[in-house]
């Protein structure tokens, strides 16, 4: 009698995430895991070497950290429907503040005597922070189906 192989159980979302995060996306989530490090080593310095010379600038580049740090969980784990709108509102929030500080910041320099991570849409980073929330969208909105309900988060 022919052996029978046992069936695989069915992808959970701790199991599908691995799958999501290839090619393109595990480059994504690099992306903006190195510009959390980078982001989050520049505000550090900022904060304590210099913080009463531009306050404004320096808490905008901790808030950018912050959001990278957000984007790069919200990719892992977007999977799952909670990470997934995480995902969507972290890259979202990240689109608007480089637009609105990366203008600012060339429309009224004398708000941003010191740079932050986000002034001229991220030229200090080669404008990856312009780039890279386009991509974050397009990731998620090209990877929208195979998503659990409301998966472990």
């Amino acid at each position: 009698m022919p052996e029978i192989a046992p069936t695989p159980p069915a992808p959970s979302a701790a199991s599908s995430s691995p799958r999501r995060m290839t090619g393109v996306g595990r480059v994504l989530v690099v992306v903006y895991a190195i510009m959390a490090l980078g982001a989050t080593g520049r505000s550090f310095v900022q904060i304590v070497r210099e913080f009463d010379d531009a306050p404004v600038a320096y808490s905008l580049s901790a808030l950018s950290a912050l959001v990278y740090i957000l984007a790069t969980l919200a990719l892992i784990f977007s999977a799952s429907e909670r990470w997934y709108r995480v995902a969507w509102a972290a890259i979202v929030f990240e689109l608007v503040g480089v637009l609105v500080v990366g203008t600012l910041s060339l429309t009224h320099p004398e708000l941003f005597n010191h740079p932050t991570v986000w002034s001229g849409y991220g030229i200090g980073y080669v404008l990856i922070p312009l780039v890279l929330p386009f991509l974050g969208l397009w990731w998620l909105i090209t990877h929208r189906r195979g998503r659990t309900t409301d998966g472990a988060a």
